[in-house]
């Protein structure tokens, strides 16, 4: 019996020393982030039985469980791989949003001020300083929109920069877990599948810290390894076999990572951005091809508009040499990128109709060895017709079917449009034709200063010895137009052209505008027969300034963004969009990061309450431990003096 009472008070002891060393463990790891709190599993012995019943024999210690839950655990992850995604994004983009958004800095005060050295040309047409001032705010325009794409480049190759790291890291992540799946196997094993609680910690913390890199999901096998899968389920860990991952230049824009996934041989496999969402990763992708892609386009867009709009009216105009204008701004260019693994010479691509443009980017497919192809939006896989987006693509002559190109018509167009002119007296303000009413015309006619809207058919209006010259004719009708140029009417009260056949003879009203050769006129009052009036070349036009009035009045013209069949946006306005497109998303994303960022904290809370350490509850262990293991002590002490009272009866 004392031997009996000795071995329960024994296991007793082990039992409240077990207890003292988990409750030790617990206060020294409180501050290690992952730990869970463990606790002792204990159950008594399996009783002996006597004539007088069964005698319990102590106790023992059946394992050492981790306070864990794999509900709340689930909730913690959900909430913070989609805040960690937030909260990149609104850094990322933060940075766009306070640049276009600054009055100093942003693309609206110089185009303003570009549009005032305008408005100077055309209030003083021969003044060399008005036309120097002109040209020295174009130079600032042109360099506001390269500065701003600078600063775009500068944010993409950061983002890039990023994306490379964070795939670093996964890929790091990914051995790690692996590695320990392999620990924990061997672990287990050799422990009679008893848990290894700290290195499952030390597991789900990995896990968790990846999960704040990208969306992961998990699954455990039987023997106590751990498959993760990030995205939508791409396989990142399997067992101790840890899946590569490396951030590459893309096929077609090598200035573009893509993530791909690394085979046993070495061969790269691209995983689309769509199927990778969540964490860091996702945040940066989303904000690359969501937000910085569609700002390079869109103020791109605003810069092929501008720059192209403005030529073709500079081009209508006449300088202080009496030549025709010239290009003002060298106009961007499409860009054009080919696969890697293309064969086919790229096509040419040309601006058809910028008012169609879209900051949208397309892909080219050929389809044969003829040159024909497909083109599709990549904004929403929609099939669509070069010239309905604005586009002129010229195949090569041969081609190899499956080659593809993408086609982005403005992504780099801010930073490289340009000033044209340097000479001051090659602004084109006048317009180079002039209309007049004979001084011994009898009638009260008048013409008004002809509009240039074409100059192909300048040659039809004589030479300034010998202009073009209309005649009032019997019958009211005016007559004396050029043979070979069209020529329409609009009657006085109504807008719709009223085409007549060249050379024709028209019927005379007063209020009446008349176009002819892309020169209109207008005319007013009440003529007489043998009226005359002339057409001809402006041979006096250094203080004209027709031309520039017109130029001055593209900034408030709708000549982009083209919607059922016309222009709806104006420069500003488009960049005006833009800025208030990137600020809402900003602050959507913003909004969305911080009631995530309290979704974490609530879930964390709930978390910690089940596996968190309370150092006063492990304080309270400590004396109930302390006393269960002097409790015990004193029963092997009683067991003690029992056997040596029976040793003593013997002699």
């Amino acid at each position: 019996m004392g031997s009996s009472i000795f071995n329960i008070g024994l296991t007793g002891l082990n039992a409240a020393q077990a207890g003292l060393i988990t409750t030790s463990h617990n206060i020294s790891n409180a501050g290690t982030a992952g730990y869970s709190r463990q606790t002792t599993v204990q159950s008594t012995n399996p009783a002996m039985f006597s004539g007088a019943g069964f005698f319990g024999e102590g106790t023992k210690i059946d394992t050492i469980k981790r306070a864990y839950d794999s509900f709340l655990t689930g909730q913690v992850m959900s909430a913070d791989t989609k805040y960690n995604e937030y909260n990149t994004y609104s850094t990322e983009i933060s940075q766009i949003d306070n640049m276009l958004a600054d009055s100093t800095v942003g693309l609206e005060p110089a185009v303003d001020s570009f549009f005032q050295g305008v408005q100077e040309v055309a209030a003083n047409p021969s003044s060399i300083p008005a036309r120097q001032s002109m040209i020295s705010t174009a130079q600032s325009l042109v360099d506001r929109f390269q500065n701003l794409a600078n600063r775009l480049s500068d944010i993409r190759s950061g983002v890039e920069g990023q994306i490379k790291d964070t795939v670093t890291s996964i890929s790091s992540y990914a051995e790690q877990i692996a590695d320990v799946n392999r620990q924990i196997a061997i672990a287990q094993q050799a422990g009679s599948s008893q848990p290894a609680n700290d290195l499952l910690d030390k597991r789900d913390q990995l896990v968790k810290e990846l999960n704040q890199l990208v969306r992961v999901s998990t699954t455990t096998a039987s023997d106590g390894s751990m498959s993760v899968f990030i995205g939508t389920g791409q396989p990142l860990v399997v067992g101790i076999s840890a899946t590569k991952l490396e951030a590459r230049p893309s096929s077609t824009d090598p200035t573009r990572l893509n993530v791909n996934i690394i085979t046993p041989s070495g061969a790269p496999l691209t995983v689309p951005e769509s199927l990778l969402g969540g964490g860091k990763l996702g945040g940066l992708l989303a904000m690359r091809s969501e937000s910085l892609d569609a700002t390079q386009n869109q103020l791109g867009l605003i810069a092929v508009g501008l720059s192209s709009a403005f030529n073709a009216q500079h081009a209508l105009g006449q300088d202080l040499n009496g030549n025709l204008g010239t290009s003002f701004f060298t106009v961007p260019g499409a860009t054009v990128l080919g696969d890697s693994s293309n064969t086919t010479t790229p096509p040419t691509v040309k601006f058809n109709d910028v008012s169609k443009l879209t900051g949208d980017d397309y892909k080219l497919v050929f389809t044969d060895s003829a040159g024909n192809y497909s083109l599709t939006r990549l904004s929403d896989g929609m099939s669509v017709s070069p010239a309905a987006v604005g586009l002129s693509i010229t195949p090569p002559s041969a081609s190899k079917a499956g080659d593809s190109f993408v086609i982005q018509p403005t992504r780099n167009a801010a930073a490289n449009i340009g000033v044209a002119i340097t000479d001051t007296r090659m602004i084109a303000a006048a317009a180079p034709v002039t209309a007049s009413a004979t001084s011994s015309n009898l009638g009260s006619a008048s013409i008004t200063a002809p509009v240039v809207s074409s100059t192909a058919d300048l040659a039809s209006f004589g030479t300034a010895a010998a202009p073009l010259k209309l005649t009032i004719t019997a019958g009211n009708m005016l007559s004396g137009f050029p043979a070979g140029v069209q020529l329409s009417y609009t009657p006085p009260g109504t807008t719709t052209p009223v085409p007549v056949p060249a050379g024709s003879s028209i019927p005379y009203a007063s209020g009446m505008t008349v176009s002819v050769g892309g020169v209109s006129f207008t005319m007013n009052g009440a003529p007489q027969v043998n009226d005359t009036f002339t057409l001809g070349p402006n041979t006096g036009g250094v203080s004209d300034s027709r031309n520039a009035v017109l130029l001055g009045n593209l900034q408030t013209s709708k000549l982009l963004l083209s919607a059922s069949g016309q222009p709806s946006a104006t420069f500003q306005s488009v960049y005006a969009q833009l800025v208030s497109t990137v600020g809402n998303k900003a602050r959507e994303v913003s909004v969305n990061s911080d009631a995530q960022k309290s979704l974490v904290d609530q879930a964390v809370q709930a978390q910690q309450s089940v596996a968190g350490v309370n150092l006063d509850e492990e304080a309270a262990n400590l004396i109930r431990y302390q006393q269960a293991y002097q409790a015990a002590g004193k029963v092997m002490s009683i067991a003690s003096k029992l056997f040596d009272q029976v040793l003593a009866l013997g002699q």
